[in-house]
């Protein structure tokens, strides 16, 4: 089901400068054309996306775009204008039914508005007894305690956007390898005096880590480890890691009482997320989207 009124099939051209447009759309409210007629008059951003009579013009949508990164800047300025439109509808909403809005600790004023209209206009349904034991036999291999992994590293540092220094880190990471699997005992005595990491004061040791603990790439690479040293260096962000998984625990299963709080949050969640996306189609019907869908 469309949300919007009128979807354009037309190429949305990317604004990528968001400080550009703005600035042209000062100019053009106080621009003196005869002071150089030969010179064209600046315009506004361009608007292709409208909530009932509100412009959600491009210099937003640009600047909105930062916290939305993907590949591709299409899909970058959807996830934006996207955000925009429902922002401006929730808006609308909680004025239409002269919500109280207060934002609580660290909430920010659009995060308070959500949580008002959620908790006046959206029910959240309860997941029975039933519910619960239906998705816990249907998921019982992926519900067990987390694994954890005892670890130590050595951290060669190199900035993500230094080539030469990444590459210098990793023929270092490689040579460490080579003369722990001739010397393995001096792996601390290694990390004291090249590791980056404030942990090199405990011998390159990190303890205990569960799966969700780390960064994700490291999280992802160290949980593929089997006990012993890494072969390769594990690259992060931070640089190219040398690593040795010390000890290593699979979770167990959990049991369902011990899944049922798991369980309850991860069906509420959906159900409220399902709710909510419903309850955002009939405010995009009752006040009109223009130049964007909302999905499905």
């Amino acid at each position: 089901m469309s949300t919007s009124r009128a979807i354009s099939n037309r190429a949305i051209p990317i604004v990528m400068d968001a400080g550009a447009l703005s600035d042209a759309s000062v100019k053009a409210a106080s621009h003196d054309h005869a002071d150089d007629p030969s010179q064209p008059l600046a315009g506004p951003a361009p608007v292709f996306v409208m909530v009932g009579d509100t412009p959600i013009d491009e210099a937003e949508i640009a600047r909105e775009m930062q916290f939305h990164r993907a590949d591709n800047p299409h899909d970058a300025r959807q996830a934006a204008a996207t955000t925009l439109v429902i922002r401006e509808l929730v808006r609308r909403e909680c004025e239409r039914l002269q919500l109280a809005v207060e934002a609580l600790d660290g909430e920010t004023e659009d995060e308070a508005r959500v949580r008002a209209l959620v908790d006046a206009e959206v029910p959240l349904p309860a997941a029975d007894d039933a519910a619960l034991l239906q998705y816990f036999e249907a998921n019982r291999a992926r519900l067990h305690h987390p694994d954890a992994i005892r670890v130590r590293h050595i951290l060669l540092a190199a900035a993500p956007s230094d080539i030469a220094a990444r590459r210098r880190a990793q023929q270092t990471g490689e040579e460490l390898i080579g003369a722990l699997r001739a010397e393995p005992d001096r792996f601390i005595e290694f990390a004291m005096r090249h590791s980056a990491c404030p942990s090199r004061d405990q011998g390159g040791e990190l303890g205990w880590i569960e799966r969700g603990d780390t960064v994700p790439e490291f999280d992802r690479q160290l949980f593929m480890l089997k006990p012993g040293f890494a072969g390769l260096t594990v690259e992060t962000r931070y640089g190219h890691h040398v690593v040795e998984v010390l000890e290593r625990v699979d979770g167990e299963p959990l049991s369902f009482e011990d899944a049922r709080d798991r369980i309850t949050a991860y069906l509420e969640t959906q159900a409220q997320q399902n709710a909510l996306h419903q309850y955002l189609h009939i405010l995009a019907q009752r006040y009109g989207v223009e130049g964007i869908a909302l999905g499905d």
